[in-house]
């Protein structure tokens, strides 16, 4: 984690998303609103990204439930979610749906853009489980998150509005949005950091440059012929993508 520059107008998407007033979600941001290609939009109320929920207040819990969520789902590994539990974890509305394997490294010697890459390639399965799982809910808004919605949130969601027609450059500039959202507990969390290596490991991994999520979509299209072609060999049905986009599309 590390204190980030202020981002530019050049990493603002067409529409910025709608921040969310969730006590104490420091990333909750209600995607509706961007543009898709083909001049029309997300729709409000569909998808939400946030960081962890095991941070929100009483007031934060009812404003979650008062926004209309019909499911939440928790990319967080196991043992994340039993030193954090979600408050929402005995909730029919919620899943965990890891999307790394417990033995799976933490690949933390690599740039950021390549570990997406790497968890991408190493688990298609699960990573599609977590897409199909936004397609298979119940009506109303979809939250997605991991620990800080950045990273595994960033590709999950990432995928769905390229399924529902959003340009490359707003799903990078969305993705970036992330870094000033975090700076507060950033500073936090690198200062209570004594080993100087592994603060500067930290300090490494937490910009979100739109170049990351940009190099992410690129491997996908050059590996997989695209996000459609990566969901299809996850397992992700034809009829599973068209709901995804429908559910999405204003």
């Amino acid at each position: 984690m590390t204190v980030p520059a202020a981002p530019t107008d050049r990493n603002e998407p067409q529409h910025s998303p709608l921040h969310l007033d969730w006590p104490n979600c420091l990333n909750a941001r209600d995607v509706g609103g961007l543009p898709t290609t083909d001049g029309g939009r997300i729709r409000e109320r569909a998808l939400v990204r946030t960081d962890s929920h095991s941070k929100l207040t009483p007031e934060g819990i009812a404003a979650v439930h008062a926004y209309g969520v019909s499911r939440i789902i928790d990319l967080r590994r196991n043992r994340e979610c039993e030193a954090a539990p979600s408050p929402f974890a005995a909730d029919p509305l919620y899943r965990n749906l890891e999307v790394q394997n417990p033995a799976d490294p933490d690949h933390q010697a690599l740039d950021l853009a390549d570990i997406y890459l790497t968890m991408l390639d190493l688990r298609p399965t699960l990573f599609t489980a977590a897409v199909a799982a936004i397609a298979d809910a119940p009506p109303g808004a979809v939250v997605v998150h991991c620990a800080g919605g950045k990273d595994r949130t960033g590709v999950v969601v990432a995928m769905a509005l390229h399924v529902a027609g959003v340009d490359e450059e707003t799903i990078a500039a969305d993705y970036a949005l992330t870094e000033a959202q975090l700076v507060e507990e950033s500073a936090a969390f690198l200062a209570a950091v004594e080993d100087q290596e592994l603060r500067e490991a930290y300090r490494r991994l937490q910009p979100t440059p739109p170049s990351n999520m940009l190099k992410v979509l690129g491997h996908l299209d050059r590996r997989y012929g695209g996000v459609p072609g990566y969901l299809e060999a996850g397992g992700m049905s034809t009829a599973q993508v068209d709901a995804l986009r429908d559910r999405l599309r204003a």
